[in-house]
Protein backbone atom coordinates (compact mmCIF):
# COMPACT_ATOMS: atom_id res chain seq x y z
CA UNK A 1 0.00 0.00 0.00
CA UNK A 2 1.18 3.48 -0.61
CA UNK A 3 3.48 4.71 2.10
CA UNK A 4 3.22 8.16 3.54
CA UNK A 5 6.94 8.43 3.35
CA UNK A 6 6.68 8.81 1.09
CA UNK A 7 6.38 3.46 1.20
CA UNK A 8 14.17 -5.85 -12.89
CA UNK A 9 15.48 -8.76 -14.00
CA UNK A 10 13.74 -7.03 -16.84
CA UNK A 11 10.47 -8.16 -15.35
CA UNK A 12 8.63 -5.74 -17.62
CA UNK A 13 10.65 -6.67 -20.68
CA UNK A 14 7.69 -8.17 -22.53
CA UNK A 15 5.69 -4.99 -22.76
CA UNK A 16 5.33 -3.78 -26.33
CA UNK A 17 7.16 -0.67 -27.40
CA UNK A 18 5.52 2.12 -29.42
CA UNK A 19 6.38 2.17 -33.08
CA UNK A 20 8.97 4.76 -34.01
CA UNK A 21 8.36 7.37 -36.70
CA UNK A 22 10.86 7.47 -39.52
CA UNK A 23 12.77 9.80 -41.80
CA UNK A 24 12.09 13.49 -42.06
CA UNK A 25 9.06 13.36 -39.77
CA UNK A 26 11.27 12.25 -36.87
CA UNK A 27 13.73 15.08 -37.47
CA UNK A 28 10.93 17.60 -37.85
CA UNK A 29 9.15 16.56 -34.65
CA UNK A 30 12.03 15.59 -32.37
CA UNK A 31 15.11 17.36 -33.67
CA UNK A 32 18.59 15.86 -33.88
CA UNK A 33 19.35 12.13 -33.63
CA UNK A 34 21.00 12.79 -30.26
CA UNK A 35 17.89 14.47 -28.83
CA UNK A 36 15.80 11.63 -30.23
CA UNK A 37 18.04 9.12 -28.44
CA UNK A 38 17.70 10.97 -25.12
CA UNK A 39 13.95 11.29 -25.53
CA UNK A 40 13.56 7.60 -26.40
CA UNK A 41 15.64 6.58 -23.38
CA UNK A 42 13.53 8.75 -21.09
CA UNK A 43 10.28 7.33 -22.49
CA UNK A 44 11.63 3.79 -22.14
CA UNK A 45 12.54 4.39 -18.49
CA UNK A 46 9.09 5.79 -17.80
CA UNK A 47 7.39 2.82 -19.45
CA UNK A 48 9.67 0.25 -17.78
CA UNK A 49 10.52 1.76 -14.36
CA UNK A 50 11.74 -1.56 -12.90
CA UNK A 51 13.88 -2.49 -15.88
CA UNK A 52 17.52 -3.34 -15.15
CA UNK A 53 17.27 -4.58 -11.58
CA UNK A 54 19.48 -7.48 -10.54
CA UNK A 55 16.84 -9.90 -9.33
CA UNK A 56 16.70 -13.59 -8.54
CA UNK A 57 14.78 -15.68 -11.07
CA UNK A 58 11.00 -15.37 -10.98
CA UNK A 59 10.59 -19.01 -12.08
CA UNK A 60 9.46 -20.03 -8.61
CA UNK A 61 6.66 -17.43 -8.66
CA UNK A 62 5.59 -18.48 -12.14
CA UNK A 63 5.26 -22.07 -10.96
CA UNK A 64 3.34 -21.02 -7.86
CA UNK A 65 1.01 -18.95 -10.00
CA UNK A 66 0.21 -21.99 -12.13
CA UNK A 67 -0.59 -23.96 -8.97
CA UNK A 68 -3.00 -21.26 -7.84
CA UNK A 69 -4.06 -20.01 -4.43
CA UNK A 70 -3.40 -22.22 -1.41
CA UNK A 71 -4.36 -22.12 2.26
CA UNK A 72 -1.95 -20.47 4.63
CA UNK A 73 -0.83 -23.18 7.08
CA UNK A 74 -1.04 -20.68 9.94
CA UNK A 75 -4.34 -18.83 9.44
CA UNK A 76 -5.98 -20.95 6.69
CA UNK A 77 -6.52 -17.88 4.55
CA UNK A 78 -6.50 -18.32 0.77
CA UNK A 79 -3.20 -16.85 -0.45
CA UNK A 80 -0.92 -16.61 -3.47
CA UNK A 81 2.88 -16.61 -2.92
CA UNK A 82 2.70 -15.40 0.71
CA UNK A 83 0.35 -14.64 3.57
CA UNK A 84 0.20 -10.90 4.20
CA UNK A 85 -1.38 -11.55 7.61
CA UNK A 86 1.13 -14.07 8.99
CA UNK A 87 4.16 -12.77 7.00
CA UNK A 88 4.89 -16.30 5.78
CA UNK A 89 5.40 -17.95 2.40
CA UNK A 90 2.58 -19.99 0.85
CA UNK A 91 3.28 -22.50 -1.91
CA UNK A 92 6.88 -21.31 -2.06
CA UNK A 93 9.81 -22.68 -0.04
CA UNK A 94 12.08 -20.31 1.86
CA UNK A 95 15.18 -21.51 0.01
CA UNK A 96 13.52 -20.71 -3.32
CA UNK A 97 13.33 -16.98 -2.75
CA UNK A 98 16.19 -14.52 -2.21
CA UNK A 99 17.03 -13.22 1.24
CA UNK A 100 19.34 -10.31 1.91
CA UNK A 101 21.10 -8.64 4.81
CA UNK A 102 20.46 -4.93 5.28
CA UNK A 103 22.96 -2.36 6.61
CA UNK A 104 20.39 -1.01 9.10
CA UNK A 105 17.31 -2.31 10.90
CA UNK A 106 13.93 -1.42 9.42
CA UNK A 107 10.82 -0.79 11.54
CA UNK A 108 7.52 -0.51 9.69
CA UNK A 109 4.62 1.05 11.59
CA UNK A 110 1.36 -0.09 10.06
CA UNK A 111 -1.92 1.74 10.55
CA UNK A 112 -4.52 -0.62 12.12
CA UNK A 113 -7.00 0.22 9.36
CA UNK A 114 -4.56 -0.44 6.56
CA UNK A 115 -5.76 -3.30 4.37
CA UNK A 116 -3.27 -6.15 4.78
CA UNK A 117 -3.70 -7.42 1.23
CA UNK A 118 -2.85 -4.04 -0.27
CA UNK A 119 0.32 -3.45 1.71
CA UNK A 120 3.80 -4.02 0.27
CA UNK A 121 5.42 -4.02 3.73
CA UNK A 122 5.29 -7.82 3.84
CA UNK A 123 7.71 -7.96 0.89
CA UNK A 124 10.46 -6.44 3.01
CA UNK A 125 9.79 -8.83 5.88
CA UNK A 126 9.99 -11.88 3.62
CA UNK A 127 13.16 -10.83 1.81
CA UNK A 128 15.04 -9.44 4.85
CA UNK A 129 13.46 -11.32 7.78
CA UNK A 130 16.32 -10.68 10.22
CA UNK A 131 16.33 -6.92 9.70
CA UNK A 132 12.66 -5.96 9.26
CA UNK A 133 10.02 -5.71 11.99
CA UNK A 134 6.39 -4.76 11.38
CA UNK A 135 4.40 -3.11 14.18
CA UNK A 136 0.70 -2.32 14.19
CA UNK A 137 -0.02 1.11 15.66
CA UNK A 138 -0.32 2.01 18.52
CA UNK A 139 1.89 -0.88 19.66
CA UNK A 140 5.26 0.60 18.76
CA UNK A 141 8.62 0.91 20.58
CA UNK A 142 9.88 3.90 22.53
CA UNK A 143 12.52 5.64 20.42
CA UNK A 144 13.43 8.58 22.67
CA UNK A 145 16.71 7.09 23.90
CA UNK A 146 17.74 6.19 20.33
CA UNK A 147 17.11 9.53 18.63
CA UNK A 148 20.82 9.87 17.80
CA UNK A 149 20.79 6.74 15.60
CA UNK A 150 17.18 6.40 14.40
CA UNK A 151 15.38 8.33 11.64
CA UNK A 152 11.81 8.45 10.39
CA UNK A 153 11.25 8.52 6.63
CA UNK A 154 8.40 10.95 6.23
CA UNK A 155 7.98 14.25 4.31
CA UNK A 156 7.38 17.50 6.12
CA UNK A 157 8.56 21.07 6.59
CA UNK A 158 11.41 19.99 8.87
CA UNK A 159 12.52 16.96 6.88
CA UNK A 160 16.09 16.60 5.63
CA UNK A 161 17.74 14.71 2.79
CA UNK A 162 19.65 11.45 3.12
CA UNK A 163 22.80 13.36 2.26
CA UNK A 164 22.30 15.59 5.31
CA UNK A 165 21.24 12.77 7.62
CA UNK A 166 24.60 11.43 8.86
CA UNK A 167 25.89 14.86 9.83
CA UNK A 168 22.69 15.65 11.73
CA UNK A 169 22.83 12.34 13.60
CA UNK A 170 26.48 12.91 14.51
CA UNK A 171 25.54 16.30 15.96
CA UNK A 172 22.95 14.59 18.15
CA UNK A 173 25.58 12.12 19.34
CA UNK A 174 28.06 14.87 20.23
CA UNK A 175 25.47 17.27 21.65
CA UNK A 176 22.63 15.08 22.98
CA UNK A 177 21.25 17.79 25.25
CA UNK A 178 20.87 20.33 22.45
CA UNK A 179 23.82 22.34 23.75
CA UNK A 180 25.81 24.39 21.22
CA UNK A 181 28.35 22.19 19.50
CA UNK A 182 31.98 23.35 19.61
CA UNK A 183 33.29 24.83 16.39
CA UNK A 184 35.47 22.54 14.36
CA UNK A 185 39.10 23.38 13.95
CA UNK A 186 40.34 24.14 10.47
CA UNK A 187 42.14 21.26 8.81
CA UNK A 188 43.99 20.85 5.56
CA UNK A 189 42.34 19.29 2.55
CA UNK A 190 43.87 15.81 2.94
CA UNK A 191 42.95 15.65 6.61
CA UNK A 192 39.43 16.83 5.84
CA UNK A 193 38.96 14.14 3.22
CA UNK A 194 40.21 11.49 5.65
CA UNK A 195 37.85 12.65 8.37
CA UNK A 196 34.98 12.71 5.89
CA UNK A 197 35.69 9.14 4.82
CA UNK A 198 35.92 7.97 8.44
CA UNK A 199 32.68 9.75 9.27
CA UNK A 200 30.85 8.12 6.38
CA UNK A 201 32.17 4.68 7.27
CA UNK A 202 31.08 5.09 10.88
CA UNK A 203 27.65 6.58 10.18
CA UNK A 204 25.62 6.47 13.42
CA UNK A 205 22.42 5.29 11.74
CA UNK A 206 21.16 1.99 13.12
CA UNK A 207 17.41 1.98 12.51
CA UNK A 208 14.99 3.48 9.99
CA UNK A 209 11.24 3.82 10.52
CA UNK A 210 8.65 3.76 7.74
CA UNK A 211 4.91 4.34 8.02
CA UNK A 212 2.65 1.94 6.15
CA UNK A 213 -0.61 3.76 5.68
CA UNK A 214 -2.73 5.73 3.26
CA UNK A 215 -2.13 9.47 3.36
CA UNK A 216 -5.42 10.33 5.02
CA UNK A 217 -4.68 7.93 7.88
CA UNK A 218 -1.13 8.99 8.73
CA UNK A 219 -1.76 12.01 10.92
CA UNK A 220 -2.45 10.01 14.06
CA UNK A 221 0.83 8.10 13.69
CA UNK A 222 3.08 10.97 12.68
CA UNK A 223 1.88 13.13 15.58
CA UNK A 224 2.49 10.39 18.16
CA UNK A 225 4.75 11.76 20.91
CA UNK A 226 7.03 8.73 20.66
CA UNK A 227 8.13 9.86 17.19
CA UNK A 228 8.48 13.59 17.78
CA UNK A 229 12.16 13.56 18.76
CA UNK A 230 13.29 11.75 15.61
CA UNK A 231 14.89 13.27 12.54
CA UNK A 232 12.59 13.11 9.52
CA UNK A 233 14.08 12.19 6.17
CA UNK A 234 12.33 12.77 2.88
CA UNK A 235 12.85 11.05 -0.47
CA UNK A 236 12.24 13.92 -2.85
CA UNK A 237 13.43 12.69 -6.24
CA UNK A 238 11.79 9.27 -6.59
CA UNK A 239 8.57 8.45 -8.39
CA UNK A 240 6.22 5.56 -7.74
CA UNK A 241 5.13 2.90 -10.20
CA UNK A 242 2.67 1.37 -7.73
CA UNK A 243 -0.50 0.03 -9.36
CA UNK A 244 -2.59 1.12 -6.38
CA UNK A 245 -1.32 4.68 -6.31
CA UNK A 246 -3.71 6.89 -4.36
CA UNK A 247 -5.90 9.06 -6.52
CA UNK A 248 -5.04 12.75 -6.47
CA UNK A 249 -1.66 12.29 -4.74
CA UNK A 250 1.70 13.18 -6.35
CA UNK A 251 3.74 10.46 -8.03
CA UNK A 252 6.44 11.06 -5.40
CA UNK A 253 4.23 9.27 -2.84
CA UNK A 254 5.88 5.89 -2.79
CA UNK A 255 4.68 2.41 -1.90
CA UNK A 256 6.27 1.22 1.34
CA UNK A 257 8.61 -1.26 -0.36
CA UNK A 258 9.63 1.40 -2.89
CA UNK A 259 10.49 3.82 -0.09
CA UNK A 260 12.59 1.21 1.72
CA UNK A 261 14.43 0.24 -1.45
CA UNK A 262 15.19 3.79 -2.57
CA UNK A 263 16.26 4.86 0.92
CA UNK A 264 18.75 1.98 1.19
CA UNK A 265 20.06 2.57 -2.32
CA UNK A 266 20.70 6.27 -1.63
CA UNK A 267 22.13 5.47 1.82
CA UNK A 268 24.56 2.99 0.25
CA UNK A 269 25.90 5.62 -2.15
CA UNK A 270 25.62 8.87 -0.19
CA UNK A 271 26.37 7.72 3.37
CA UNK A 272 28.45 4.57 2.98
CA UNK A 273 30.22 6.03 -0.07
CA UNK A 274 30.04 2.74 -1.94
CA UNK A 275 29.19 2.10 -5.56
CA UNK A 276 25.74 0.58 -5.85
CA UNK A 277 25.79 -2.79 -7.57
CA UNK A 278 22.28 -4.08 -6.97
CA UNK A 279 22.77 -5.09 -3.33
CA UNK A 280 19.13 -4.35 -2.38
CA UNK A 281 17.39 -4.97 -5.71
CA UNK A 282 15.84 -8.21 -4.47
CA UNK A 283 13.72 -6.22 -2.04
CA UNK A 284 11.62 -5.68 -5.16
CA UNK A 285 11.50 -9.40 -5.97
CA UNK A 286 7.75 -9.78 -5.34
CA UNK A 287 6.90 -6.19 -6.23
CA UNK A 288 8.46 -6.35 -9.70
CA UNK A 289 6.73 -9.64 -10.50
CA UNK A 290 3.33 -8.33 -9.43
CA UNK A 291 3.98 -5.13 -11.36
CA UNK A 292 4.64 -7.21 -14.46
CA UNK A 293 1.49 -9.32 -14.01
CA UNK A 294 -0.76 -6.32 -13.48
CA UNK A 295 0.69 -4.37 -16.39
CA UNK A 296 0.22 -7.37 -18.67
CA UNK A 297 -3.40 -7.66 -17.55
CA UNK A 298 -3.97 -3.95 -18.18
CA UNK A 299 -2.28 -4.23 -21.56
CA UNK A 300 -4.52 -7.16 -22.53
CA UNK A 301 -7.58 -5.20 -21.42
CA UNK A 302 -6.51 -2.22 -23.52
CA UNK A 303 -5.88 -0.01 -20.49
CA UNK A 304 -2.20 0.59 -21.34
Amino acid sequence: MASKSDIMTTADGNLSRPKEDSGALVKEQLGSPESLKISSLKNEQEKRPLHGLKLASHDVLERAQLTGRLKCPKCSGSRMFYCYTCFSLVGVAQQEIPTIKLPVKIDIIKHPNETDGKSTAVHAKLIAPDDVTIYTYPCIPEYESEKHNVVLVFPGPGSITIEEMSEQLLKRTVCPLKEPCPKRQKVDKDSKETQSAESEQSTPLQRVIFIDSTWNQTNKIITDERLQALLQVELKTRKTCFWRHQKGSPDTYLATIEAIYYFLKDYHVQCLSQQYQGEYDNLLFFYSYLHQLINKAKHSAGKL
